[in-house]
């Protein structure tokens, strides 16, 4: 029995003394770990989608330290890091991503695990806080300067066109994104800002002759019809 516990202690220090360090190891994964955590509450206070997914957390923060323990054994010996390349390249990841910023935050966290297993802990660090502020001020900014768009959907009878473009008169910078008209009706779907006067609206044309219903939504400008 002691024989075997001297045979994997033996190898088990052999191993490191080739490779690396426990002191490495330890750093590495410290530092993707603080600093992914760092990510995932800017990544949070940013978020702006529909429902909060904790799992895409979880991913993010193991993401980050699987990549650093990749990078650290990469660059320990020239073999393995090429068998490794060639198992990675056969891996096809088939969840698709809905927003386009959980992908900068997912290449976010691959990058902190480079850096971090490659050993650049102060490069690490001081680009990674200094781009986690540069991105929230100018999301912040964003916020302030530009307002959201809202669709304006007006469904009325065709011959009451008239009093629904006089109504509509009074919001400014509409833009036409679709109009459908069906058996004597028409729906009328309109890009608009929102405005003191849209609610009141949307109220005013539910109340007009004719006009079967109307509503107002918020929506990305990225969003297709």
């Amino acid at each position: 029995m002691n024989q075997i516990i001297d045979f994997f202690r033996t190898t088990f220090e052999s191993e490191l003394q080739t490779t690396m360090s426990l002191d490495r190891i330890a750093i590495g994964l410290l530092v993707s770990f603080f600093l992914s955590l760092y990510i995932l509450l800017i990544y949070r206070l940013t978020y702006q989608g529909v429902a909060f997914s904790k799992i895409f957390c979880f991913a993010l923060l193991l993401l980050s330290m699987v990549t650093a323990v990749v990078i650290m054994t990469v660059t320990t010996n020239l073999a393995l890091s090429l068998g490794m390349v060639g198992a990675l390249s056969i891996v096809r990841f088939r969840t698709a991503v809905k927003d386009p910023m959980d992908t900068v935050f997912m290449f976010w966290a691959i990058g902190v695990g480079i850096m971090a297993g490659a050993g650049l802990v102060y490069i690490s660090l001081i680009t990674n806080i200094g781009l986690g502020a540069l991105y929230l001020l100018l999301y912040f900014l964003s916020k302030k300067v530009s307002s959201s768009p809202y669709l304006l959907v007006v469904r009325y009878r065709a011959d009451s066109r008239e009093e629904v473009e006089i109504a509509l008169r009074s919001l400014s910078k509409l833009k036409i994104k679709s109009k459908i008209v069906r058996d004597g009706a028409v729906e009328l779907c309109l890009e608009t800002k929102m405005t003191p006067k849209l609610l009141p609206l949307v109220e005013d044309l539910g109340k007009l002759d004719g006009v079967i219903d109307a509503s107002t939504v918020s929506y990305g400008s990225d969003t297709t019809l």
